[in-house]
Order: structure tokens, then C-alpha cells, then sequence
């Protein structure tokens, strides 16, 4: 959803599939990595899965903004794009660390959490500086 137009045009700008694929394997394999350092007892798979399930409302939220991006550009087009990515990006948060922060040591929970704000950051501006 993040490709813009056609596949084949290499001068259009928008991240590939290959782009965005990299950074989310990278992300949730990074921030697995850290939670297990930290002594999580959380399993590897288990926290892939996790950080995969809680990508859906971004999703949700690109294909909200796709379709506001059919009606003219504009300022309200902008907010009403930055209000969508926010509350998902919020949702997506909160989601994922209601789960993974409870599987660390009580003194580890930021360490843990800080990671996954960043990456989900990382998609969420994907998406709001999405423009076709």
C-alpha cells in the first residue's frame, strides 16, 4: 500500500516493497533481539508475532489515508491524516506493550518499550508522508 503508482517507474519516489519489508523484519527483529537481552521471558516467536499483529491499525490507518488522499490536497486533508495516523499509532502502542513489557524485570519495562515506540514511529511517518 505504501508503493506509489506503478511498480516498474523508478522515479516516483515511494519506498519499495522490498524498503518497507526490510524495515519491518529489521524493527521486530531488533526489538526481539533487545527483549530477550533485557531477560524477557518472552519466546522469539512469540514477540514477532506480537509486534506483526500490532502493525494492523497502521494499516488500517494507510488505507484510511489513501482514501483521503482521493479528495483534494489540502491543511483539513493533512489533519484529518494526522489525527487517523495518531490514534493507530497509539492503539499500535499500546497494543504491543500491554504484552511485551510485562514479559520483563520491573526495572527493564522503558528499556523494553522505548524500542518499539521508535518503530512504530518509523511506519507511522511512512505513512503520513505518504502523498501520491
Amino acid at each position: 500500500m505504501l508503493q506509489r503508482g506503478s511498480a516498474d517507474s523508478e522515479k516516483d519516489g515511494g519506498p519499495q516493497f522490498a524498503e518497507v519489508f526490510v524495515i519491518i523484519w529489521f524493527g521486530a527483529v531488533t526489538i526481539t533481539l533487545n527483549s530477550k537481552l533485557l531477560g524477557g521471558n518472552i519466546s522469539f516467536f512469540q514477540s514477532l508475532c506480537v509486534l506483526g499483529y500490532c502493525i494492523l491499525p497502521l494499516t488500517v490507518a494507510m488505507l484510511v489515508c489513501r482514501l483521503v488522499l482521493l479528495a483534494e490536497l489540502g491543511p483539513i486533508n493533512f489533519m484529518v491524516r494526522l489525527l487517523v495516523v495518531t490514534v493507530m499509532f497509539a492503539w499500535s502502542i499500546v497494543a504491543s506493550t500491554a504484552f511485551l513489557a510485562d514479559s520483563q524485570p520491573p526495572n527493564r519495562k522503558a528499556l523494553a518499550v522505548y524500542p518499539v515506540f521508535l518503530f512504530y514511529f518509523v511506519i507511522s511517518w511512512m505513512i503520513l508522508t505518504f502523498t501520491p
